[in-house]
């Protein structure tokens, strides 16, 4: 399975990026503002949430703009490569009916073009920080395995949802509220640390990889402390777990998905 999993990547990777490139420009194809809006989108979600809990709710987050930003960027590509998940195999019907293509690259492909919205929005976060003059350490090096880590527990989740996707036409709607309460118990907008009481607030914060990685790169960014390695790690060998059986599935499966759909 290794090997192959290494050669169908290898092989279809200039596709990956081809289509997740044809994709970008389709989304802003007809748009007036253009490529504006993958700044726009995020900053005035960003700006709502400002407003209201900074200063409708008097919330007294150091940094706070920049706390949001953080929370906004990771759990967008998280929640939108979730979504997408579980409707990309019908969704692209077309190719899958009429030639081979292994069809976790189909979520890579997702995973490309959202990915390439969270970098936009992360550099938004770098320019944020040195208008405000945060002060930073070297600590903010950790962003990588933290970023390395999100992508691995999206993928790996990515994959069963695939599957199951093409089966359960309900899954949509069941993971949309699924995510609708997971949202408030990530932290986006409000520091689940200092607001739940312990122990609830380790189980949550520890137990919930989203929320862990963005109280980590919070952590990294505007705090300058070191994140927790030795769960960061966990999760990050969890998540490759996860990645293997959900490969294997699909690979078990692939053939089959051109029957249902």
């Amino acid at each position: 399975m290794f090997k192959r999993f290494r050669y169908d990547l290898k092989k279809y990777w200039k596709y990956s990026l081809y289509s997740s490139r044809a994709l970008l420009k389709s989304e802003i194809a007809n748009s007036y503002l253009n490529w504006l809006w993958w700044v726009l989108d995020p900053l005035c979600f960003m700006l709502i949430y400002v407003f209201m809990f900074g200063y409708v709710f008097k919330s007294k987050i150091d940094y706070f703009a920049i706390f949001i930003f953080v929370g906004i960027t990771l759990w967008d590509f998280f929640n939108k490569t979730l979504i997408q998940s579980v409707r990309v195999i019908k969704n692209n019907k077309p190719i899958v009916t009429k030639v081979y293509i292994p069809k976790f690259i189909l979520l890579i492909i997702r995973m490309e073009v959202n990915g390439f919205k969270m970098f936009v929005s992360l550099m938004i976060v770098v320019a944020m920080v040195i208008v405000c003059r945060v002060p930073l350490t070297w600590n903010v090096l950790f962003c990588i395995p933290i970023l390395i880590t999100l992508f691995v527990i999206v993928f790996g989740f990515g994959c069963f949802f695939l599957h199951y996707g093409v089966y359960v036409e309900d899954l949509s709607n069941v993971l949309n509220i699924a995510l609708r309460f997971l949202f408030y118990l990530t932290g986006v907008f409000w520091n689940i640390m200092d607001r739940l009481p312990a122990p609830y607030n380790a189980y949550i914060g520890k137990g919930n990889p989203i929320a862990f990685l963005i109280t980590s790169m919070r952590d990294c960014v505007i705090y300058g402390q070191t994140p927790n390695l030795k769960l960061l790690l966990a999760w990050f060998l969890i998540g490759l777990v996860i990645c293997v059986l959900g490969i294997r599935k699909i690979y078990k499966n692939e053939n089959s998905y051109v029957k249902v759909i």
